[in-house]
């Protein structure tokens, strides 16, 4: 008899704790919604192909060509140490 007293006063009580939607919570995010917005020239343009502007293909194959190239053999390894050493020129 005592124990669903006890419930439904704890119940009543707890209700003063609920906390409602605030403003900020209501525009959560709006922020990063907007910046993303605003720094997209075109929202339309993976809808229609188009080639890049300013490349033509044999540029860009032989641009992709020698970075694929570029990991067949790894550069020769610089010693650092002698960087600058024996080659001064003073301007005199």
């Amino acid at each position: 008899m005592r124990t669903p007293i006890l419930l439904a006063i704890a119940a009543v009580l707890s209700t003063g704790c609920v906390s409602y939607p605030s403003a900020v919570d209501a525009n959560f995010g709006q922020a990063v919604r907007r910046a993303q917005a605003q720094q997209v020239i075109d929202p339309d343009a993976a809808s229609r192909p188009r080639p890049a502007a300013g490349a033509d293909g044999q540029a860009a194959k032989s641009s992709i060509d020698r970075y694929q190239k570029s990991f067949d053999a790894p550069p020769a390894p610089v010693n650092v140490l002698n960087i600058g050493v024996g080659s001064s020129t003073t301007g005199k």
